[in-house]
């Protein structure tokens, strides 16, 4: 079975979708993410599919994590290029973190076409224990208090 050359549908959707975006054929979109917390970490996961782990950069300049990459692809000579859905070029994200977050204890891991970024929250946002006086005789207590905002 070949491939189809022409899907009425799906060319329809795609060029929709290129007139909704606003950015042509030959933009690259954005790379989808999930961001949570756990525990004592900001996880934050980017699908790069495709994407050769040497071409990822990843950098942390004041608050804003940047993450660059880049996908080719170049046919062989002598291929006749059927469907080319693809997207490739340079694609870059960007996310402002908090104050409350150690940007200088990022960790970043690249396994089956996902980067997960772990960014550690910062000794200073986490709750503590304040140890309070009460009455004449100055006996403390430890009441928990936080300094979330």
């Amino acid at each position: 079975m070949a491939l189809m050359r022409f899907d009425p549908f799906r060319d329809l959707d795609r060029l929709t979708q290129q007139l909704l975006t606003s950015s042509g054929p030959a933009a690259p979109r954005s790379m989808p993410l999930d961001a949570y917390r756990r525990g004592d970490h900001f996880v934050i996961r980017l699908d790069l599919p495709g994407i050769d782990p040497d071409s990822v950069d990843l950098s942390v300049e004041k608050n804003v994590l940047t993450v660059r990459a880049e996908r080719s692809w170049t046919p062989e000579e002598g291929d006749e290029v059927v469907i080319a859905e693809r997207p490739q070029g340079s694609f870059t994200r960007q996310l402002f973190l908090g104050d409350n977050l150690d940007l200088d204890h990022v960790k970043a891991s690249y396994d089956q076409g996902v980067l997960t970024v772990t960014v550690p929250v910062a000794e200073a946002a986490k709750p503590r224990k304040v140890q309070i006086t009460t009455g004449s005789n100055n006996s403390t207590q430890p009441i928990e208090a936080s300094s979330r905002r």
